[in-house]
């Protein structure tokens, strides 16, 4: 039996309306317990395929699978309820050509129950973003610092910062604005590009590193609380949890090695008798 709400979840039409009115709050989540914290503050739980580096440790996001993404996708949706939840389609489930593209946007929906899928949309791929919208498939773009373009890169870095970059990072925005993207991550640049983006689509922005010019914001979740030693220029810390996390380790190590851990409180103990029972 599947579970029971009142609460209504976000849609596009709902984050549609921060075009002119209060910007949109987006973190990343990807699994139940995070997304049950996060869904109460949050307009947008992505279901980011940096999931890939955040949890599972690889080096960039362009081993994510399908599979990984669906896992994830179905955990933060059991965990939450009133935020739009929208899954990354991971690298090589899109770029190849319009049925491929549907086909793994259809799966990620049907087995997940998300809002929307996200993809890496280059200007190459106006024609898939049309071809999913027409077919019932909200899509968010991503434009800007693409994670999965890294080994054409040659790693993370900002974009738009020569004439000829920033030209193309406007192409990305208009096609994918043009395509019908409901929503589009701006990600990486310099804050005039990011107003100057944000003016002129029709859709909502959506910043991570590209200022607050951007009709929302969205960082990691991960680097935001703190778990990571190091984080990037964008991301300001509301909390230390590395430090509280190890903290806290520590103490439990300690606690079981000096035998002082579990105590009574933690020990179960024999249940005697009712008087009536002896």
């Amino acid at each position: 039996m599947s579970k029971q709400t009142t609460t209504r979840r976000k849609t596009v039409k709902d984050i549609a309306a921060a075009k002119a009115g209060t910007p949109l709050v987006c973190l990343t989540a990807y699994d139940a317990p995070m997304a049950a914290l996060l869904d109460p503050h949050a307009d947008v739980l992505l279901v980011g395929d940096s999931l890939g580096m955040v949890v599972h440790g690889l080096p960039s996001t362009v081993g994510v699978t399908m599979e990984m993404m669906i896992l994830h996708g179905q955990a933060v949706m059991r965990g939450s309820d009133q935020a739009m939840v929208v899954v990354d389609m991971p690298f090589g489930s899109y770029e190849t050509n319009n049925d491929s593209a549907f086909l793994n946007a259809a799966r990620i929906m049907k087995e997940t129950g998300c809002q929307a899928i996200k993809i890496e949309s280059g200007t190459y791929a106006a024609g898939q973003i049309a071809h999913l919208v027409e077919r019932g498939v909200p899509v968010m773009g991503h434009i800007g610092l693409r994670p999965q373009a890294i080994n054409v890169d040659g790693g993370f870095r900002a974009k738009g910062r020569t004439f000829g970059e920033r030209d193309r990072v406007i192409a990305e925005a208009r096609a994918a604005d043009e395509a019908g993207a409901f929503a589009i991550v701006i990600e990486g640049v310099a804050e005039d590009l990011a107003a100057a983006i944000t003016a002129e689509v029709s859709c909502p922005t959506i910043g991570i590193g590209a200022s607050a010019a951007c009709d929302g914001q969205i960082l990691v979740t991960h680097d935001m609380l703190g778990l990571f030693d190091w984080t990037p220029k964008f991301v300001r810390r509301y909390a230390d949890l590395s430090t509280s996390i190890s903290d806290a380790v520590s103490a439990y190590a300690a606690d079981v090695r000096a035998r002082k851990f579990p105590g009574e409180a933690e020990t179960y103990a024999l249940r005697k008798p009712a008087p009536e029972q002896r």
